[in-house]
C-alpha cells in the first residue's frame, strides 16, 4: 500500500465477525466504495463485503474476469476497513497465486483490515460466479490452497471462506462433495456459489448443519440463484446472506435515470428530492465545515 496505514489489531475484526454468528443470519452488504460502507454501518447492517465484481466494474470499469491487481484489492480493503468499525469481508477471487504465495496474500489482506477472506476454486482464467462455462481446479488443489490460506493468517480469528463454483459446471453432487472436502481442509465458512433452486439451497444447508459449519448464501440479482428471504435461508441452514452488488446496481440505475432527466429537461431541479443533500453528506463524513480546514474529521479514527 502506498499510503501510510494504521492497521487494526490482527484478528480483532474476525473475532467480531465470529461473535455475530451467535445471532444468525448475518446480513452482509456489498460496499462499492467507502462512503457506501459508512452508510451500510449507519443503517445498522453488521458487516460489509468488498466484491470483486463491484470493484472491477465500479472502480476500474472492467469486467469481473480476474484483472484486478492484488495491490488494488489490498488498498481497497484498507480504505473500507478504515471507514467503518464493522467487519469487512474480502473477495480475493482465486487467492492471487498458488499454494506458495497465497499465505502471504492472506496475511497482507488481514493486515489491511479484512475480518474474513474468501477464495474460490475457479481456475486462473476465471469468470463471474453466475456465468456458465466456468473452469475449476481440482478438489485436492483447492484443499491445499485452503490449508495454505489458514496457515498464512496471523490470527486464528481471521475467517477463511472457501467458495466452490463447481455447481455451474457439473452437478449438485460435486458441489456437496467439495463443500465437505473444503470443511475438512480447514475452511471456517463454506460458500456454495450459483445454486440453481431452493431445493439445492436446502440440500447444501442440510450438509452445513451436519458439518456444523457456517454457510454463506449469495443473493446476487439476475444470476443463477432464486432470490430467497434471509429468514428462509437461515431455516435452511445458512448462517450468513450476501448481497454483493445490490448497492452498485441501485446506484448505477439512479445515475442512468438522472442523466436521462438532465439531458431532457436541461436542469436537475426535479431530481433534488432523490439526492443526498450537502448537509447529509457532511454528516456521513463527520465533517463540520465551520471547523478549521486542518482539523481532522471526527470519524477518521485510523
Amino acid at each position: 500500500m502506498t499510503e501510510k496505514t494504521t492497521l487494526r489489531p490482527s484478528g480483532q475484526s474476525g473475532k467480531n465477525l465470529r461473535t455475530l454468528l451467535e445471532n444468525p443470519p448475518i446480513t452482509i452488504m456489498g460496499a462499492p466504495f467507502p462512503l457506501a460502507a459508512r452508510e451500510i454501518e449507519r443503517q445498522g447492517f453488521p458487516a460489509v463485503y468488498l466484491s470483486g465484481a463491484a470493484l472491477s466494474a465500479g472502480l476500474l470499469g472492467i469486467p469481473d474476469i480476474g484483472l484486478i491487481p492484488f495491490e488494488t484489492l489490498e488498498q481497497q480493503t484498507f480504505q473500507l476497513a478504515k471507514n467503518v468499525t464493522i467487519p469487512v469481508i474480502v473477495d480475493a477471487d482465486t487467492g492471487y497465486g498458488d499454494v506458495h504465495t497465497i499465505g502471504k496474500n492472506i496475511s497482507r489482506l488481514e493486515a489491511a483490515g479484512a475480518a474474513a477472506i474468501q477464495i474460490e476454486d475457479q481456475a486462473t482464467d476465471r469468470r463471474c460466479g453466475h456465468l456458465n462455462d466456468k473452469q475449476v481446479i481440482s478438489q485436492s488443489e483447492m484443499s491445499e490452497k485452503i490449508q495454505a490460506a489458514c496457515e498464512g493468517r496471523q490470527s486464528i480469528d481471521t475467517i477463511i471462506i472457501a467458495r466452490t463454483d463447481v455447481r455451474g459446471g457439473t452437478s449438485m453432487k460435486d458441489c456437496l462433495s467439495r463443500m465437505e472436502a473444503y470443511h475438512g481442509a480447514g475452511a471456517d465458512w463454506i460458500f456454495p456459489e450459483a445454486l440453481q433452486s431452493k431445493e439445492e439451497f436446502s440440500e447444501a444447508g442440510q450438509l452445513l448443519k451436519n458439518l456444523k459449519i457456517p454457510g454463506l448464501a449469495n443473493m446476487t440479482e439476475f444470476g443463477q440463484s432464486p432470490l430467497v428471504s434471509r429468514n428462509e435461508l437461515s431455516n435452511l441452514g445458512f448462517a450468513a446472506v450476501l448481497y454483493p452488488v445490490t448497492l452498485l446496481r441501485l446506484a448505477m440505475k439512479a445515475i442512468e435515470g438522472g442523466l436521462d432527466v438532465l439531458a431532457d429537461k436541461q436542469c436537475q431541479e426535479s431530481l433534488l428530492e432523490l439526492m443526498q443533500t450537502r448537509d447529509e453528506l457532511y454528516d456521513l463524513l463527520n465533517y463540520d465545515p465551520s471547523r478549521p480546514s486542518n482539523s481532522r474529521p471526527s470519524g477518521m479514527t485510523h
